[in-house]
């Protein structure tokens, strides 16, 4: 399995540490959920304000939130195979972290910064996945999924 990862910590206060534990998390997750093709996503570490502006714009909630997730596989209809080419890496989509909010959430449930920002990270990837939370099954499915990835890394409460 090969997942890519492309990360940016618009806000500058991850260590190297913080990202490489949250890059391997995430690559644990893929190998969970069975993607054995080229794989690749984004993620992003921004401000508050910087995700209430994308919160307002693409979901039309005016405040800040914790984690959105903009899945590209979701809005591909159909898929061109040019011949020759080599084959092109599944891209699943684009993970927008707010770290004060992590800060916030962490203090607030009682657990460490690093088990929030994992947690996220988790439910953003689980999101491109084409998990979701909108009925009760749904989310009792993607939230133990969520806690059973966290548990076999070692980020529990």
């Amino acid at each position: 399995m090969m997942l890519e990862i492309d990360y940016n910590d618009e806000t500058g206060e991850l260590t190297e540490g913080q990202i490489q534990q949250i890059l391997d998390l995430l690559t644990l997750a893929a190998e969970m959920e069975n993607i054995t093709e080229k794989s690749e996503l984004s993620l992003t570490f921004v401000t508050n304000e910087k995700i209430h502006e994308i919160n307002k714009e693409y979901r039309g909630v005016d405040r800040p939130t914790d984690v959105i997730s903009f899945a590209l596989e979701e809005s591909v209809e159909e898929e061109i195979e040019i011949k020759g080419a080599p084959p092109m890496p599944r891209i699943l989509g684009d993970i927008i972290i707010s770290i004060p909010k992590v800060k916030e959430q962490a203090n607030e449930y009682g657990h460490s910064f690093m088990r929030e920002l994992g947690f996220l990270s988790v439910h953003g990837f689980l999101h491109l996945l084409g998990y979701d939370h909108g009925t009760a099954e749904e989310e009792k499915e993607m939230f133990s999924r969520q806690e059973e990835i966290l548990r076999r890394f070692g980020l529990t409460r």
